[in-house]
């Protein structure tokens, strides 16, 4: 029993790094973005 409720918990803190990574990942698109822009003008 506590092997399944190790499992579940790095599987739910795994998924959660993911979707941090993923948003950091478009912030820093976003960034690029305005930086490209601001290089054009």
């Amino acid at each position: 029993m506590k092997r399944l409720l190790i499992i579940a918990l790095l599987s739910m803190f795994t998924l959660a790094g993911c979707n941090t990574v993923h948003g950091f990942g478009q912030d820093l698109e976003k960034v690029g973005e305005k930086i490209g822009g601001a290089a054009k003008k």
